[in-house]
């Protein structure tokens, strides 16, 4: 068999090795992140309190684990009968993501090398990354979501979300967080059946870890329909905060007309958060749930000073549209909670007037996306020129321990308590 120059031959799986692509003799996220160790370790951060509002874990990694939390046995049968791709999730019980080159662009090696990292036997595998990642950030506690699992908004069988939303709240309740106090989680509530998100809400909310409940912003359901409200009054009664974590899709009509990933994550990630708050503000949710705090992830910042302009110019034209306002609807938004990643800093004055209009030292909270290719490590808001110290400190850890009712004791740093939980 003749083969071109270079090429491997046509019955052999071509496969890079992992000695030609990572940085040393093995492949640890420690090894990754020496830099921003350094970053920390210059910033002298190990004397603040850090709290990582939104990180990423590949739960499809762990999933033969999850699988069997599974109640239905076909669905079970279903989710293990073709195997899984670990990185992208792609198997008969996760929706395909077209377009989705994340892992083929940015800052690549973390994606095809992740599975060649290893653990200690008898170390659970999802945890020690983990925490790799936490203690090279310099971050005490972290909020992990799912990665794979944030498409299931658009799965077109609302029983598979439901079934695997709760199989991954049981897994990672009791076999992550039951085990390391640092690592907290939003829990993914099904939300495509609101009945099925109520009864998640009534079973976790007591469960190790669980500090608020996220639902993922892709999906085509309207926060404000009525059928939503006692989900909402539960959560509420919790104390928790309720979030909705951004994402993107190719498969909107409107991100078709895109030709580049660059710009349906530019977009993309924007806009499914900006369609839930203008629905949650204009249809007078913050006052029939006026002690539910809400969070919004991973959107960046620069959209919300224009949505704040934008709904404020509309309301005061039509304010008989929003009868259950009692305020401009820029003022519910300075009361919301956002998550700092990732952060617009190009332009360091509109950054500052941003930081301005949310009231960020009360309600922004760092963020880092890791492993994702456009995280952002805590010298990226300890660095900010107009910041002081104590702004600092209420972004970095300050405001998500008040919100999420974290106690640095619990991990060993009672000196960190930097906000009287709630």
């Amino acid at each position: 068999m003749s083969v071109r120059p270079n090429e491997p031959p046509r019955d052999v799986v071509a496969e890079p090795t992992p000695r030609s692509l990572r940085l040393g003799s093995h492949f640890d996220t420690r090894e990754a992140l020496r830099n921003a160790q350094r970053q920390a370790q210059e910033r002298n951060l190990r004397d603040t309190l850090i709290v990582d509002v939104d990180a990423h874990h590949y739960e499809t990694e762990s999933w033969e684990e999850i699988v069997e939390y599974l109640e239905d046995p076909v669905l079970r049968h279903l989710a293990t009968a073709s195997g899984v791709t670990a990185l992208n999730g792609q198997n008969p019980l996760m929706p395909a993501q077209p377009g989705g080159n994340q892992d083929v662009a940015g800052r690549i090696t973390r994606y095809p090398l992740r599975r060649f990292e290893t653990v200690e036997e008898g170390e659970h595998r999802d945890t020690v990354l983990v925490k790799r990642a936490m203690d090279m950030i310099g971050v005490d506690f972290q909020i992990v979501f799912p990665t794979p699992m944030l498409a299931l908004g658009l799965h077109p069988q609302p029983d598979v979300e439901v079934a695997l939303a709760r199989a991954y709240g049981r897994w990672i309740t009791e076999r992550v967080c039951a085990n390391e106090p640092r690592i907290k989680t939003m829990l993914y509530l099904p939300f495509n059946e609101p009945e099925a998100s109520l009864r998640l809400v009534e079973e976790f909310a007591d469960a190790p870890g669980v500090v608020g409940f996220m639902v993922t912003a892709v999906r085509y359901k309207p926060v404000h329909h009525n059928s939503y409200m006692a989900l909402y009054r539960a959560i509420e009664e919790t104390g928790m905060p309720l979030g909705f974590h951004a994402g993107y899709t190719w498969l909107d009509r409107s991100m078709e007309q895109l030709n580049k990933f660059m710009s349906v994550h530019a977009l993309g990630f924007a806009f499914f958060n900006m369609v839930h708050l203008t629905n949650w503000v204009v249809n007078g949710l913050p006052e029939r749930f006026p002690d539910l705090p809400v969070l919004w992830i991973e959107s960046g910042l620069a959209w919300v000073p224009f949505l704040m302009q934008r709904l404020d110019s509309e309301y005061m034209m039509r304010t008989s549209e929003a009868p259950l306002l009692k305020r401009r609807p820029s003022e519910y938004m300075r009361d919301m909670y956002f998550t700092s990643q990732p952060m617009e800093y190009t332009n360091v004055a509109a950054l500052e007037t941003t930081f301005d209009m949310i009231d960020a030292p009360n309600q922004l909270m760092y963020s880092s996306d890791y492993p994702h290719w456009d995280f952002d490590l805590p010298s990226v808001i300890y660095d900010l020129p107009f910041l002081d110290d104590a702004g600092r400190k209420s972004i970095l850890g300050g405001n998500a321990q008040r919100l999420f009712s974290l106690d640095p004791a619990e991990i060993g740093r009672p000196e960190l308590s930097v906000a009287k939980p709630r």
